[in-house]
């Protein structure tokens, strides 16, 4: 069987994408042949079995020209594939949808989004097959749609040797600059600390901004910080390629993700695939966290809750609780497993 990828980014390196580099590596054991298809490429070490294609976003090509491109590389390539894997970008499946029902190739969407708008609706029409990690990430309603879990790279995300950190307790918090999140409150956690004389730890927030309403966040979140006069507390580290990310959690403490409950953010199951506590104040994660739960779970957008539980982190023996979460992800949510799951489903 051959599989024709669709996806935004093809790169290692990226921040935001680089993840998906895995994704490829793993469906190439099970296909006798992967085409990839993508809106740009950059830094990739692919198997002998995979074949990328751009259509040219890195060296600055029009919409025109994309669309060219994509539509000679689908029919070009078409007796090279079987089956259609598209990830997060329904509208690849309303540009080919029509031509590969003619084709006979049957159709699946990775979706893992909150918003429904007129692209998705088009393309479940066409759509064999809808993949998705939780009802939380999917809110329209098909009997297409397949809920996967997430899949993270545990051979990756695994900290052999971590450090010891007797001289400042290091927090993390990884993903988007993005309301949502509330950041904010974990920066308002530190100010409650400094004011009880626990000022010996850091706060790294991980990640970029992608709109501008994600860059006013971020200088709301910066005067946040010069008002509470947490300078040489707060850090804002920005994008972190996705083949360093596992060193700035091995080298951690403690990861924080404020998220509210609903969908379950995958920062989350690489924290605790490398061993890591990650406070969180999504209850949807309850079974998830066991026996820890009480330890690892805040009440929303309560900074005084947070500050507490950061501090009885700080004081117990968490050796327990790292091995129990790395663990839960390692049954749950490899990538391996998922990858494998899917493959069955396209054949």
């Amino acid at each position: 069987m051959k599989l024709l990828i669709l996806t935004q980014k093809v790169d290692k390196d990226d921040s935001v994408l680089g993840f998906f580099h895995r994704w490829i590596e793993e469906f190439a054991k099970h296909f006798e042949l992967v085409t990839v298809i993508c809106l740009s490429k950059g830094e990739y070490n692919l198997p002998a079995n995979v074949k990328v294609l751009s259509l040219g976003k890195e060296d600055g090509e029009s919409r025109t020209k994309y669309l060219w491109c994509f539509y000679q590389y689908i029919w070009r390539e078409r007796k090279n594939y079987d089956r259609v894997f598209v990830h997060m970008n329904p509208e690849y499946v309303v540009l080919g949808g029509w031509l590969w029902k003619i084709l006979g190739k049957k159709i699946s969407l990775w979706y893992v989004h909150r918003q429904v708008n007129l692209k998705l609706r088009c393309a479940v029409l066409f759509c064999h097959n809808i993949f998705s990690v939780s009802p939380e990430s999917f809110r329209f309603k098909s009997k297409k749609v397949k809920f996967v879990g997430h899949g993270i790279d545990t051979e990756y995300f695994s900290c052999l040797n971590k450090p010891d950190h007797t001289d400042k307790f290091m927090i993390i918090s990884v993903g988007r600059i993005t309301p949502i999140k509330n950041l904010e409150i974990l920066i308002k956690a530190a100010k409650v600390l400094c004011d009880r004389g626990w000022n010996n730890f850091s706060v790294d927030f991980i990640g970029s901004p992608a709109t501008k309403e994600d860059d006013d966040y971020l200088k709301f979140l910066k005067h946040t910080v010069s008002e509470g006069k947490l300078e040489g507390i707060i850090n804002f580290t920005g994008a972190v390629p996705f083949t360093l990310l596992k060193e700035r959690y091995c080298e951690c403490d403690l990861s924080v993700n404020l998220a509210p409950t609903g969908g379950l953010d995958k920062a989350i199951l690489e924290s605790m695939s490398c061993g890591v506590p990650v406070l969180v104040t999504n209850r949807s994660l309850i079974n998830l966290l066991g026996q820890w739960q009480d330890y690892l779970i805040f009440t929303y957008q309560d900074e005084v809750d947070l500050a507490q539980k950061i501090i009885k982190l700080k004081e117990i023996d968490r050796g327990d609780m790292d091995v129990y979460l790395k663990e839960q992800v390692r049954e749950k949510y490899s990538l391996s497993k998922l990858i494998m799951n899917i493959a069955k489903l396209l054949n």
